[in-house]
């Protein structure tokens, strides 16, 4: 595409490995897209491509990338010319593009497959750790070296720009940050330079609201069941992005779901923590004075996102064996089965630690017990008597993958001698996983260089800006404003009726946005929701400490919850170790608001 070009349609069609096969041909069905763009990559994914790694040289990427969302759709991708980039490539980038191209030959397509590098960094994992990092959330020593299962930095868009640049139509990479493969996108359309900071910065939150697919279409969304009759058919996010970084959301003509104000906001606020100062290797952003406006049925538009000058350092993902970690699911229904199900647990945990120390073996490093349909995961906000019914999720960490199988095996060999009610179904008994913790830090771009290996070779690319070492002027928070909760017109109503909320995670931290429905309601949220109010509600997950900000563009705040996730998704033993269901316990808080002010739903703010 020429740089004088003025719009670029991307369809988002993967939010995660596993999301579903259909959106590849859904969104081809569309017929007028430039780009289609898949994000496979969670911190949870790079574990466990790691260990796919390890087992098979060939392995550690999404191969459901090739089988399911490439093979079927190629010839249409060939007609209609648009072209695909994805992050597919995992840990293993190369061994992923060897294998569409062998899919490509097998249907006699001639498309031009480019594998960009540079991201691995398990061969310099001697050099990292002569360095001492410290993790950089929690602190952490850097892990022994021998235990390291990957490395990998977090790339830009530049070096996907340069693939495109050099003729490529499907472009696969390792670990990039998940907007980098709309980034990239825009970068080649637009001819836009390292210097073009706000372009940037709006072309990034288009790749945000895109890299989680039907998250901004209705999926995860509070308001769900406005769209519980089309599920099913749920679109798949479209962004077209304006030559100035502005972009509107849309989804295929005839799909199911929704794009309001309501789904694009609570994808915008999604594991963004510091809205001020969401760093990207291409450009530091500032999504906090984003204006969202409902222009049409289904057609959102996003302006006013700022950039400044991009790091000096890459963010860097290290996977590392911590032991084993191993639990399962025990059912209990009928009279007393919260009781009972507690009393199970205390006694395969009993056994298995007899055992353990007869045997001369260290005790379980950590444990966890969790009674699902009693409100455990609601601490004290649970309403509920004694549960009827109940799954009890029993679960346990420890250095050898014995001590988790002898778990196992002792909490499943409770079956006859449990109290009564004990039932479930199951297949085979499970068995211990490996767990691949997580190290976050930085390094210098001057440590990462950027490849990319198409059919004519390899290529060493511009990876983009050098960055800055420090911020020249760090923004200042907005001023939150807060009401008066003494006002005697205030009622107490759900924190639900007067917003939307979606929360997920970031390593060992929770972020949860809380978008107010109406501008008018956001000082009454804010009063009733500081950062003390929000620690007491999540005391129960031991959060750490709190983080409040304030988006005035959406009428938003945004918390940020750290060290609550138990190690985080990784590693976590945890029912809910990615904070997916944190914002549904915040939205049942009451707020206290003048009556006068409620309105009726709307999805508007």
């Amino acid at each position: 595409m020429a740089s004088n070009t003025t719009l670029v349609r991307i369809g988002g069609a993967s939010g995660f490995w596993g999301d579903a096969s259909l959106a590849t041909g859904q969104l081809l069905a569309q017929g007028d897209l430039h780009f289609i763009v898949y994000d496979y990559l969670a911190e949870i994914t790079m574990g466990i491509l790691a260990r796919a790694r390890e087992k098979d040289p060939q392995q550690g990427y999404a191969t459901d990338f090739v089988t399911a969302a490439m093979a079927p759709n190629l010839a249409e991708i060939a007609r209609q010319g648009v072209k695909i980039i994805s992050n597919a490539g995992g840990v293993n980038p190369l061994a992923c593009a060897e294998a569409l191209r062998a899919e490509l030959a097998k249907q006699g397509l001639a498309l031009k497959v480019a594998a960009v590098l540079g991201d691995d960094l398990t061969d310099r994992i001697n050099e990292l750790a002569a360095t001492q990092p410290t993790e950089m959330f929690s602190g952490a020593p850097f892990p022994d070296p021998a235990l390291i299962g990957s490395a990998n930095a977090y790339l830009g868009a530049f070096p996907i720009a340069a693939a495109l640049g050099d003729g490529a139509d499907i472009v696969i990479t390792g670990r990039c940050v998940d907007s980098a493969v709309t980034l990239g996108a825009c970068i080649h359309a637009f001819g836009w330079s390292p210097d073009d900071l706000q372009a940037l910065a709006g072309a990034s939150l288009a790749g945000h609201i895109l890299e989680c697919g039907p998250q901004a279409t209705g999926g995860n969304f509070t308001d769900w069941a406005l769209v519980a009759n089309s599920y099913a058919s749920i679109g798949y996010p479209i962004a077209e992005v304006a030559a100035d970084g502005s972009c509107v959301i849309s989804k295929p003509e005839g799909s199911g779901g929704l794009v309001s104000i309501g789904t694009v906001a609570e994808q915008m606020v999604y594991e963004i923590g510091d809205p001020q100062a969401y760093w990207l290797p291409d450009v530091r952003c500032d999504f906090s004075e984003v204006c969202i406006e409902q222009i049409a049925p289904d057609r959102v538009r996003l302006t006013g996102a700022k950039g400044s000058a991009a790091p000096a350092t890459y963010k860097a993902c290290i996977t590392w064996h911590n032991g084993y970690r191993g639990g399962h699911l025990f059912g209990f229904y009928g009279i007393d089965a919260e009781l009972k199900a507690q009393v199970f647990a205390e006694a395969a945990l009993q056994r298995s630690r007899q055992l353990l120390q007869r045997a001369g073996a260290p005790d379980f490093s950590e444990t966890s017990v969790e009674l699902i349909g009693a409100e455990s995961q609601f601490g004290a906000q649970r309403r509920s008597g004694v549960a009827r019914e109940v799954a009890a999720k029993i679960a346990v960490r420890h250095a050898s993958a014995k001590g988790v199988g002898l778990f196992i095996k002792e909490a499943t060999g409770l079956g006859l001698s449990a109290p009564p009610g004990l039932c479930g179904f199951a297949g085979a008994r499970p068995k211990p996983s490996p767990v691949m913790a997580l190290f976050s830090m930085a390094v210098p771009k001057t440590m990462v260089g950027a490849e990319v290996v198409s059919e004519g070779g390899k290529k060493v690319v511009d990876a983009g800006s050098a960055g800055v070492a420090i911020p020249l002027e760090a923004p200042m928070p907005h001023a939150i404003p807060t009401a008066a909760l003494d006002d005697p017109t205030c009622i107490s109503v759900p924190l639900v009726q007067l917003a939307w909320a979606r929360s997920g995670d970031k390593g060992d931290s929770a972020n949860i946005g809380v978008i107010a429905r109406q501008a008018s309601y956001l000082p009454w949220i804010a009063a009733a929701l500081d950062e003390a109010a929000v620690a007491r509600l999540f005391a129960h997950f031991q959060v750490a400490r709190v983080q409040r900000f304030y988006l005035p563009g959406c009428h938003a705040l945004n918390f940020l919850l750290h060290a609550t996730l138990g190690g985080g998704g990784t590693s976590s033993l945890r029912f809910d170790p990615q904070a997916k269901g944190y914002s549904q316990l915040l939205l049942s808080h009451s707020v206290r608001i003048p009556a006068a002010l409620l309105q009726p739903h709307a999805d508007a703010p």
